[in-house]
């Protein structure tokens, strides 16, 4: 397991993640950035550091400097931004090999699989089992959970520290119980000022598998998110899973998109997709 997360900083006015990990700059806010001036001061960076991808998240409009820069659209969420904006998922690879997917067609086997399953509610959770919102004193059981499951991931969900910040600023984390001890997880990362919610961070332990617990946690954060007034949510699912892209499906989430080699998890350099759903 590594032991050196990503550096997440402000840099030429927007919000970036970046670190060898998964080797790739992400801009995840454009903030106070030139749009102009931005796609070269990323590709610097990469350059610099050695890093083989650069990935953005755009509101719909600026990415047109992306787009003359080299970029291409592997992604979008409608309504994105208060309900309102567009958001476009970009790539630039500075490694052509990083462009190519061995894996496109069973991703996409996998895709159209998922989005032929019909939305549906989940069986009835187990009476053994309660679904709860975590709280500060389950943080060190949550990063036992995270470090079993995942033995990589590209944030620092290991780190009980790091779960208990995020928990106090933006995160709500959500679990399932079995005789007293957690068993599941999942998240919802809000953007309170762009009204929207990432899903994310599920993970199970292996004895508890095939219960239909991710898709339990889904719909429990989703009523959640729907109280706290969030307008669109969604996802990146590991693109080679059925299992998590097929819960999403049958939660009534809409595929959108691969990023390809995108994302450093469990050991390894993998694509993602993208699924979202309008909450309000």
């Amino acid at each position: 397991m590594t032991s050196t997360p990503d550096t997440i900083e402000t840099r030429f006015g927007a919000l970036v993640q970046h670190g060898p990990l998964s080797r790739r700059v992400y801009l995840m806010k454009i903030g106070e950035a030139d749009p102009k001036m931005l796609p070269g001061q990323l590709e610097l960076l990469a350059r610099e550091r050695g890093y083989t991808k650069i990935f953005a998240k755009l509101p719909k409009g600026p990415e047109r400097e992306f787009v003359a820069n080299g970029y291409r659209v592997e992604a979008s969420v409608p309504g994105f931004y208060k309900g309102d904006t567009e958001v476009l998922f970009l790539a630039r690879y500075l490694d052509p090999a990083r462009a190519a997917s061995p894996d496109a067609a069973e991703i996409a086997r996998i895709a159209e699989l998922a989005s032929g399953k019909p939305a549906s509610a989940p069986p009835p959770l187990p009476a053994e089992f309660t679904l709860r919102v975590c709280t500060r004193d389950d943080v060190e059981a949550m990063a036992g959970i995270y470090r079993e499951v995942f033995s990589t991931y590209p944030f620092p969900i290991h780190d009980p520290v790091w779960l208990l910040e995020t928990m106090q600023s933006h995160i709500d984390y959500f679990g399932v119980e079995y005789e007293g001890r957690l068993v599941a997880l999942a998240s919802s990362e809000k953007d309170l000022d762009g009204l929207n919610v990432e899903m994310t961070d599920f993970a199970t332990l292996p004895d508890f598998r095939g219960r239909n617990l991710a898709l339990h946690l889904l719909a429990a954060m989703e009523a959640a998110m729907r109280r706290k007034r969030m307008r669109t949510a969604c996802t990146i699912a590991r693109a080679m899973s059925p299992g998590m892209n097929i819960t999403f499906a049958k939660a009534g989430y809409t595929f959108s998109g691969t990023l390809v080699n995108n994302t450093n998890i469990s050991g390894g350099i993998e694509s993602m997709n993208v699924w979202h759903k309008r909450l309000g």
